[in-house]
């Protein structure tokens, strides 16, 4: 999946705390709504922000997450990584 980097032509500065506002237009585009939780992600030179979504890392599902390693994981890819392993030690 390739994905387009557009510019909005937007410029802001980084206050004295480290903090950047995310411009208004962008907000609404976006739905970005107040104590939104935000991702950073670094490209090349690029800060990429998102929204944060707490998902499985492995299939994305929203239901029923652990925390492993401060990683998210759902009971049904734990279920499949238990059995795969127990499967492989077998062998």
């Amino acid at each position: 999946m390739t994905s387009t980097i557009k510019s909005t032509g937007i410029v802001r500065k980084v206050d004295l705390l480290g903090r950047v506002v995310i411009p208004k237009e962008i907000r609404s585009v976006y739905n970005f709504v107040e104590e939104q939780e935000v991702e950073f992600y670094v490209e090349n030179n690029r800060i990429i922000i998102g929204k944060y979504h707490k998902n499985c890392i492995f299939c994305n599902s929203d239901q029923n997450l652990i925390v492993y390693e401060d990683k998210l994981i759902c009971g049904q890819c734990v279920g499949y990584i238990n059995k795969n392993m127990v499967l492989g030690a077998a062998q």
